[in-house]
């Protein structure tokens, strides 16, 4: 495995925000008191009311920005990153992420909030150079950069990067989700860090 280069997205893939949307919406009464979810059931209860887009947005841009301390690690990937280093593979992080977040009057910058976070979670040099993490502002450059870093695995939480036009061909497609099949056959859906750290180092 030496000499591999893997790619992981961040949100949503490496960082869990679920527990903070649901706290953070509580304090803001966008739900009820006690009440518990994730951050895909917080987007779906708010875009279902009138105006519920911005507000949905508002939280958005707090929850990636100063409120991304509350954020969580998923489980397993310390151990594919350490998994990762064993192997001699090199790992990048790119994610498309805008530098601000709508609705967001502070204008936090939620690239400097990110490299905080992985600062923070120790992935920075222990993981990962700061230098190969990389922030896109669509998802078009996003496919551009993995084309650039000539990945042979990415990681992602989202199917409509692995459908993309330009997505290369000649990387291997790891779909991170728990959602049901069907999904695109060129990429390989697992629910969990540890499946992925069996799937990519089993041989």
């Amino acid at each position: 495995m030496s000499g591999v280069r893997i790619g992981i997205d961040f949100d949503n893939t490496i960082i869990c925000y679920d527990k903070v949307f649901a706290s953070v919406a509580r304090q803001r009464e966008l739900v009820p008191d006690g009440w518990e979810g994730l951050k895909t059931d917080v987007r779906d209860l708010l875009r279902s009311r009138a105006g519920g887009e911005l507000a949905w947005q508002g939280l958005q841009g707090f929850v990636y920005g100063k409120g991304i301390r509350g954020a969580e690690i998923y489980p397993g990937v310390r151990e594919f990153l350490a998994a990762c280093r064993q192997a001699g593979a090199k790992v990048y992080i790119v994610s498309h992420k805008t530098r601000y977040g709508h609705q967001d009057p502070d204008r936090t910058d939620l690239r400097d909030a990110a490299r905080s976070w992985l600062l923070r979670a120790g992935l920075i040099d222990a993981a990962l150079a700061v230098g190969d993490v990389y922030f896109e502002d669509t998802l078009a450059a996003k496919v551009d950069r993995l084309v650039q870093l000539s990945l042979d695995v990415f990681i992602d939480d989202l199917v409509d990067v692995f459908e993309h036009p330009h997505f290369p061909k000649a990387t291997r497609s790891i779909l991170f989700t728990r959602s049901q099949p069907p999904h695109p056959a060129r990429c390989k859906p697992i629910a969990t860090w540890a499946d992925i750290r069996r799937e990519v180092f089993a041989a």
